[in-house]
């Protein structure tokens, strides 16, 4: 079991996270129809939007999750080639709607990173690592 195909993200409201991700942010939708459920395509992982309460119910009907609000203890990254590409995503992050919750800058690990908050409170990196290299499908190799 060493792979992940699908993040969701338990979203309050879809049209605007859809908006957020899929227009400010220019991800690209799958061809599905699934009711309730949009799927984005990238490079790796697909990552999809799906009503809050709706995935805590299909969890457990009997017994759903609390939904909490505030930091998960989880961030999305997404790895740039260099440190100009950080900047204009956060920057197109921002333009999205995202709350910018640190401004890219040099950390201690050696790379460049800052993190961005979407509309429902998912963190997500945006770093450059200069110590790591890119394969043929855009996955860092380790």
């Amino acid at each position: 079991m060493n792979r992940m195909n699908i993040i969701t993200l338990g979203v309050k409201d879809m049209a605007q996270s859809i908006r957020f991700y899929r227009d400010g942010l220019g991800f690209k939708a799958d061809d599905n129809d699934n009711e309730g459920l949009i799927v984005f395509k990238t490079s790796c992982t697909k990552l999809a939007l799906y009503p809050l309460t709706l995935l805590a119910e299909d969890i457990s009907e009997a017994d759903p999750p609390k939904i909490a609000e505030g930091f998960s203890g989880i961030t999305i990254a997404y790895n740039a080639k260099n440190e100009t590409e950080v900047d204009e995503v956060i920057e197109l992050a921002r333009k999205a709607g995202a709350v910018i919750a640190k401004k890219p800058q040099k950390v201690f690990w050696g790379g460049y990173s800052g993190y961005f908050k979407d509309p429902n409170g998912y963190y997500w990196e945006v770093a450059h690592n200069p110590f790591r290299k890119f394969d043929e499908n855009e996955m860092l190799v380790y």
